[in-house]
């Protein structure tokens, strides 16, 4: 009976959804038929029309981002079930899949009151929007009614389809696809606004839309974005298990969700390892298509910003190795030999966190800039340059990935041939790649600017990408037939929980911050170079009122989040018979190597 209300809830939820998408698109239309009115702006008194669409925004496109990464890692969790017959990853993708359903409605609800905020407050910018991309609303419209009845298709079809795991996969597939498509429309939209390219006259329809959304930073963001919607998806993901291990009663519950934390982290390192090079790649575009807006966005008053990012990435980074390394000592038979290991680790981490972290000017009185010299530091300047950033950004990826790989193996004992040298060769490698990294950033001080990012730089990204493939392979491969010793899921201490949670508020935090970077780089244009604002509000805020708001939106993304955690945790208690119908339980005796 409970399992049928909680059906009847949210058809009645897809049903709310799609009338609140028909109501934006109404909208949208009559702005497009308002144009001429004279109307450019209205306010809201307290908050201000910028602040309110500036949290509903951001609180939005986090759900959007949760919304479009779980599916991929629930459908490939589904993928493995089917190919290893493990019912266990088919119950994790269900888990997963159940907190997408929970969350979709609440992302469309967002989504409409962003976009009646947007029309209702900013006429001006929305009616020369629409001028452009008006075509494309009838195809973001198709593919939001496509992913919908997808979705609802492939979670309602999970139990009808289990003896038809092929269709239900495809269903899956299909959902990951319109999703990718939804988000690449609206990047297009966003985007343009960064980097606008010439319309000639007499352009219109779809031809028009589709010229303005191959811009020169569509691309960079749509690959940015999709790998960072992993990243938060998956750390979400973790955080819901470190809360209900926490609150676990039973060995069987505390495994499992264990082992549901372990996925979602691996996951959210998984995407972070490439996140920088594709906003490394991001970065370089903006500079090709606007060299001001570069400086802007590198040089000028935010480049503070990504100081704090740098914070915030330092943070995840020894978040994520900090919960491999409870692993290893909880979970693992002969944890003691990897006390010295994690040592180094830990060392070479908070060095590549202090050189980050570091400023390249100082903020300082004239006392203080007499004292020292200048605004530059004579020591810590040298630090504060991207050669040095690059390089030690590149080196936290490779300890990151170490670590994983020794926790990754640490059960595992090759049978192959070669084990000793498959054993020795992976770090050999890394430990090669991590002496070029070194090399090429130091160098970097000797050459042109020109030569350090096209060359150095990414001669630096591609010696870590390869390292990383080279090496997932080898070890792949030298594991085939291993045999697997004990894993004792559900015996680590709530510290785990602590670190799964704080790796979600820090990628939710760094989503925001990053967000308002890109766009503030516009300073005081609606679209760059092309449509100017001119609203009382058309100055860049003060980067403490910017980080006030983001810990707001985050604040208010975090509860919403916490709510769905609520709803989906009672949805488990009344209907768990059903859930676990046909699941073997996974203790900690038998989630040996899981």
């Amino acid at each position: 009976m409970g399992f049928q209300q909680g059906k009847s809830k949210q058809l009645l939820m897809a049903g709310l959804t799609a009338a609140l998408f028909f109501l934006s698109l109404g909208s949208l239309a009559y702005a497009q038929q308002a144009g001429g009115s004279t109307t450019e702006y209205r306010d809201l008194p307290g908050i201000g029309s910028r602040n309110m669409v500036w949290m509903v925004a951001q609180i939005h496109l986090l759900f959007a981002g949760f919304v479009l990464g779980v599916p991929i890692f629930a459908w490939v969790c589904e993928l493995i079930g089917v190919r290893t017959k493990d019912p266990r990853y088919d119950k994790l993708a269900k888990e997963f899949t159940k907190l997408l359903t929970a969350a979709y409605s609440t992302t469309a609800l967002f989504g409409a009151i962003f976009l009646f905020l947007l029309v209702g407050l900013y006429p001006k910018f929305m009616n020369a929007l629409s001028d452009v991309f008006y075509t494309s609303y009838f195809i973001y419209a198709v593919l939001f009614l496509l992913e919908t009845v997808t979705l609802y298709l492939y979670w309602y079809g999970w139990d009808a389809m289990s003896q038809r795991k092929g269709w239900h996969l495809f269903l899956g597939f299909l959902l990951n696809v319109f999703g990718f498509m939804i988000m690449i429309v609206a990047n297009a939209w966003g985007t343009y606004q960064n980097s606008p390219v010439v319309l000639p006259e007499g352009m219109t329809g779809w031809e028009r839309s589709w010229a303005a959304a191959h811009n020169p930073t569509w691309w960079p963001v749509n690959v940015h974005r999709l790998i960072a919607n992993v990243v938060l998806g998956g750390f979400i993901c973790g955080a819901y298990a470190g809360i209900r291990l926490m609150g676990a009663k039973t060995a069987e519950e505390k495994a499992h969700y264990d082992w549901m934390g372990y996925i979602g982290n691996f996951i959210g390192v998984f995407g972070l390892l490439p996140l920088p090079f594709a906003g490394y790649w991001l970065t370089m575009e903006i500079y090709r298509y606007n060299q001001q807006m570069g400086i802007t966005l590198m040089g000028g008053f935010l480049s503070w910003l990504f100081i704090l990012q740098a914070v915030l990435i330092g943070v995840l980074f020894l978040g994520s190795n900090y919960y491999f390394w409870l692993g290893l000592a909880h979970r693992t038979e002969d944890s003691q030999k990897y006390k010295k290991y994690i040592l180094g680790f830990i060392t070479v981490l908070l060095l590549c966190f202090g050189v980050w972290m570091t400023p390249h000017s100082m903020v300082a009185s004239l006392q203080e800039a007499r004292a020292i010299g200048g605004t530059h530091h004579p020591l810590l300047s040298v630090f504060g340059v991207m050669s040095a950033k690059m390089t030690v950004s590149n080196l936290m990826i490779l300890v990151t990935f170490a670590s994983f790989l020794m926790y990754w193996r640490a059960n595992k004992v090759e049978t192959v041939s070669w084990a000793k040298a498959a054993r020795k060769v992976p770090f050999i490698l890394i430990g090669l790649a991590s002496l070029y990294v070194v090399w090429a950033g130091v160098y970097g001080y000797f050459v042109p600017a020109i030569v350090r990012i096209y060359v150095l730089s990414v001669s630096q990204v591609g010696t870590v990408i390869g390292t990383l493939i080279l090496v997932t392979i080898l070890v792949v491969v030298s594991m085939r037939g291993a045999r697997e010793t004990m894993l004792h899921w559900g015996r680590v201490p709530n510290r785990v929980s602590y670190a799964l949670v704080l790796n979600a508020i820090m990628v939710i935090l760094l989503m925001g911050l990053m967000g308002y970077a890109r766009s503030a780089s516009r300073v005081h244009w609606h679209i760059y170079g092309v449509l100017e604002d001119t609203s009382r509000y058309a100055f860049s805020p003060a980067l403490g009122d910017a980080a006030m708001l983001i810990a707001f939106s985050t604040f208010g993304f975090c509860m919403f989040v916490s709510f769905i955690f609520w709803v989906a945790s009672l949805s488990s208690e009344k209907g768990g018979k059903i859930e676990k119908a046909g699941v073997p339980p996974l203790t900690p005796e038998k989630a040996a190597a899981r």
